[in-house]
């Protein structure tokens, strides 16, 4: 229990850091990589890698059961959630987009609800605060964006927490690795299908920033975060594993300070205490709810 706990945390940390850090890489990538060019490719090369590497370890090919789950959820979560995502970076500020993500939680909650697994009176809590902690660190940044960006934006948090709710509670994907990669290899098909519909292309000579964010999309955050993120959803509660709105633009905010010398003001102080609070009584509130273990790890 306390290895299984350590993997966990070390997940919760991955998707924690690297998610927080790939918006700035998404923006630095948008200025020579289209979209839904931009997140098809990099899921579709590390779907590859991943399936590859599962199946040299001897992992069985998917069943054509667990390919139509994989076509499922990988067009809700990639094609729907990180594909409307970046596009509406196009037009939505960041302030904005942190403001709407931080309502994923909540979206997530509901969904789960809708499946009888509504969240407890700690995990509410733990919601709230993570809310207001978010919209207060964003209230100093610039609040703007397109009508058809903020729509984007808003079908992209209801197809990635429907897609997330349905991986757990509807569709059965393949074991392990085999899973994730079905999955990004499926969904990133998807989206590099919609930005050649869309007429999307490159925007060359592609300049060494725009190839560094785009490498650190695919190893940090598709092979790295995302694997985290999916070996997450079967672990812990909807609340925490969905937390990652929260916590993402304070790393945001961090990596400012720390890189950037951006100023740290006492608005973002407190809006970090109250979202590290958030965080506190989500895992607490997880604590207190027995844990439920995947089949596969049933001795």
């Amino acid at each position: 229990m306390q290895a299984t706990d350590g993997r966990t945390g070390l997940a919760l940390a991955t998707v924690y850091l690297v998610w927080g850090s790939t918006y700035l890489a998404i923006h630095l990538a948008l200025a020579h990589f289209p979209p839904f060019l931009l997140m098809g490719s990099r899921f579709v090369l590390a779907g590859a890698v991943l399936f590859a590497w599962a199946r040299w370890r001897g992992a069985r090919m998917p069943t054509a059961a667990q390919w139509r789950a994989a076509l499922i959820v990988g067009s809700l979560l990639l094609g729907g959630g990180m594909g409307l995502t970046a596009f509406a970076q196009q037009s939505v500020s960041s302030g904005m987009t942190a403001v709407m993500i931080a309502c994923s939680p909540l979206v997530y909650a509901l969904w789960a609800g809708a499946f009888g697994d509504w969240p407890t009176r700690g995990e509410w809590l733990g919601i709230v605060c993570g809310s207001l902690g978010a919209a207060l660190l964003a209230s100093g940044a610039e609040l703007s964006g397109q009508p058809w960006g903020l729509l984007a934006l808003l079908c992209a948090i209801v197809c990635w927490t429907l897609g997330s709710i349905l991986s757990l509670k509807k569709f059965t994907l393949a074991p392990g690795a085999m899973g994730f990669a079905s999955e990004m290899l499926l969904g990133g098909m998807l989206m590099l299908l919609i930005g050649l519909c869309r007429g999307e292309h490159l925007n060359l000579p592609i300049s060494g920033v725009a190839w560094a964010a785009w490498a650190y999309l695919v190893v940090a955050g598709s092979l790295g975060a995302f694997s985290a993120y999916m070996y997450l959803l079967p672990r812990v509660s909807p609340a925490l594993v969905s937390s990652y709105a929260y916590v993402n633009p304070v790393i945001a905010v961090v990596l400012g300070a720390t890189l950037a010398g951006e100023h740290v003001g006492r608005r973002e102080s407190i809006a970090i205490v109250i979202i590290v609070c958030s965080v506190v009584a989500l895992t607490a509130a997880r604590r207190a709810t027995p844990a439920v273990v995947p089949p596969a790890e049933v001795s």
